[in-house]
């Protein structure tokens, strides 16, 4: 049986009496501590500097050596068929392309044609998940605006598999005309044909978007800070933007749903590109992935797919820490109004962190700085729970073996 032990079980007496005198004395008498403090000698400054770096290198170190390493230098475009790719997207006649893919989708095609919007947010949904929808819409997806910039959100489906939860899409589809609905069947083996779907559609309905995030649906996005971003980038063209994955591997197991065989993918490694769960596309990089991605197998995963389509374009991945990938960031305000994406977010969470942080109260630098460090200390407290939980878990199951 496993029992939980407080912090005060644990630290020796004498230390906690010697604790609880201290912030007594501190509290009663401010004006002793400061100079006390002023009193310590270089040795001593030393040694509360070194902990205090040694801190920050914890909670921040990895995503600082990300940022320095996957800081990747941009690609040559001397490669013929990087060149020919690059010519024929920018080339592209989206005329020809509405007439051959209009009925491909559910979704009116004049949904954004004509508007110039700044930023369009493709949320991949699954077809039975309408309450999350829902909550989307209710929270961040309700955004229109940032700044004096259009914003529009949309969900990219696949069909489902009953006649009856088609005829709730039809009803949800008609009330909010905001489903792009494939004619595949929505499951975990046509994500790609999914990813394929948002591309195509996009460049031929939608080719005034100047950036477009592609997301899924259990993800809290910070559009604000995301808009701010975007907007404060000097490089126009070529922007993919989001987690880089850096030297992904193929999975070579004949069982595993996400089976990559060696044919149709012979590389040792994957090229670096986002996690699935959010990256941002210029419009430029979407006509360029359409292009490429003639070539590319639809085997692989959805977001190694458009990594694939980049490389062949000669598009670099650009890497944020902002983006979470697979994780779950506890909540802070400040954090969240920093950072661009949370994973796994719960409908009660959603709501609250929505309405926390649209509530139009800017965050000073330090109050950023200190709810950085907040969550990311719990962030690492959440994830140690989790690892013995699993391991408890784990135990459980060999000794019921």
């Amino acid at each position: 049986m496993y029992t939980t032990t407080s912090h005060s079980s644990i630290l020796p007496e004498c230390i906690i009496t010697y604790y609880e005198r201290e912030t007594k004395l501190n509290a009663q008498h401010p004006d002793v501590f400061l100079p006390q403090l002023c009193r310590l000698r270089t040795h001593q400054w030393c040694f509360v500097l070194f902990n205090v770096l040694l801190f920050h290198m914890l909670l921040f170190g990895a995503d600082l050596l990300e940022e320095y390493f996957l800081r990747l230098l941009p690609l040559s475009y001397s490669d013929a068929k990087t060149l020919e790719i690059r010519e024929r997207a920018r080339k592209l006649d989206t005329a020809l392309l509405k007439a051959n893919l209009s009925r491909s989708y559910t979704v009116s095609s004049t949904t954004c044609s004509d508007q110039e919007i700044f930023l369009l947010v493709l949320v991949c949904s699954s077809p039975g998940n309408r309450t999350r929808r829902n909550a989307i819409r209710q929270t961040w997806g309700n955004v229109t605006d940032t700044t004096g910039y259009a914003v529009l959100t949309l969900f990219a489906l696949g069909r489902p598999a009953s006649a009856e939860a088609q005829q709730e899409i039809d009803e949800e589809s008609q009330k909010h005309r905001d489903i792009i609905e494939g004619s595949f069947i929505d499951c975990p083996a046509t994500q790609t044909q999914k990813m394929m779907m948002i591309v195509e559609w996009v460049v031929t309905f939608c080719p005034h978007a100047r950036y477009t995030l592609k997301t899924d649906e259990e993800m809290f996005v910070g559009i604000p800070s995301l808009a701010g971003y975007l907007l404060s980038l000097t490089q126009l063209e070529d922007v993919y933007s989001g987690r880089v994955i850096h030297q992904g591997v193929p999975d070579r197991d004949p069982q595993s749903p996400s089976f990559v065989p060696i044919h149709h993918y012979p590389e040792e490694f994957y090229p670096d590109y986002c996690d699935r769960r959010a990256f941002v596309m210029s419009q430029d990089v979407v006509r360029k992935v359409f292009v490429a991605a003639q070539e590319v197998p639809t085997s692989v995963p959805a977001d190694v797919f458009v990594g694939i389509c980049a490389k062949k374009a000669g598009i670099t991945p650009i890497h944020s820490s902002r983006f979470s990938g697979e994780k779950h960031i506890s909540y802070s305000r400040c954090c969240y109004k920093f950072i661009f994406t949370s994973s796994n977010v719960n409908e009660d969470e959603l709501f609250r962190d929505w309405k926390e942080t649209s509530d139009g109260k800017n965050c000073s630098l330090l109050e950023t700085y200190y709810s950085l460090v907040s969550c990311r200390v719990l962030t690492y407290i959440d994830k140690f729970k989790q690892f013995n939980l699993d391991r408890i878990t784990s135990e459980a199951f060999h000794f019921s073996d």
